[in-house]
């Protein structure tokens, strides 16, 4: 198994547009991507985007609409399709990627809400996206978190502390304006760009800084 897969997860923090631009990035990348999306999440992208996800019977369209690949897709927990996704069910500790033995090359929870934060920070592996991040720090593989909660407390930034100390990546969904947005689109492609250049994938999501 080469260690190019990667783990994409989504939970219950608004910011749901920058995972599923995340997704539809790594996927037209050619990357392999295990997604989970907690109940939460699922929630809250019906909120955010008005699309309804079965989490027990998966079907990529509903996620990414018009967009989602013309070729069979993962439906259901554990299946694979070469090359784009493998949806697990959130409950499912029997997935490949709760082991550390699974190789992968980078985990990222966008978004990634604050009782995840603290669930990781905790050790608290309650839910196969807690097991799979935990996995990432013990491993020493990339785990990006992005939250995009605003303000913080105390208690937050405190969580958020403890798993940078311990090796994750905090990228918060804060995005630039020297690329000088034209839309929300360009906001959105700005954070999904910062992420991809932290997992080592090529994109031309944004300018860079100094391009014309």
């Amino acid at each position: 198994m080469a260690a190019t897969d990667l783990v994409v997860a989504m939970t219950g923090a608004s910011g749901t547009p920058y995972g599923v631009r995340l997704l539809e990035t790594l996927m037209g990348a050619g990357k392999t991507v295990h997604l989970v999306i907690s109940p939460a999440g699922a929630q809250v992208i019906q909120q955010e985007l008005d699309r309804k996800i079965d989490l027990e019977h998966f079907h990529l369209s509903d996620l990414l609409g018009n967009k989602a690949s013309p070729r069979p897709q993962g439906e259901g927990s554990g299946v694979r399709v070469p090359g784009q996704l493998i949806y697990h069910d959130y409950r499912n500790f029997m997935a490949g990627i709760a082991s550390g033995s699974f190789l992968t090359a980078g985990m990222v929870i966008c978004p990634c809400s604050s009782g995840t934060v603290a669930a990781i920070a905790h050790g608290l592996s309650q839910n196969l996206i807690h097991r799979a991040a935990d996995v990432h720090l013990k491993e020493k593989r990339r785990l990006i978190l992005v939250p995009r909660e605003t303000p913080m407390s105390v208690v937050q930034l405190r969580n958020l502390t403890i798993c940078a100390e311990v090796g994750a990546v905090v990228l918060p969904a804060s995005p630039g304006f020297y690329t000088k947005p034209q839309s929300l689109d360009d906001a959105i492609n700005f954070i999904v760009g910062r992420i991809c250049d932290q997992l080592g994938v090529e994109h031309q999501l944004f300018k860079r800084w100094s391009e014309k």
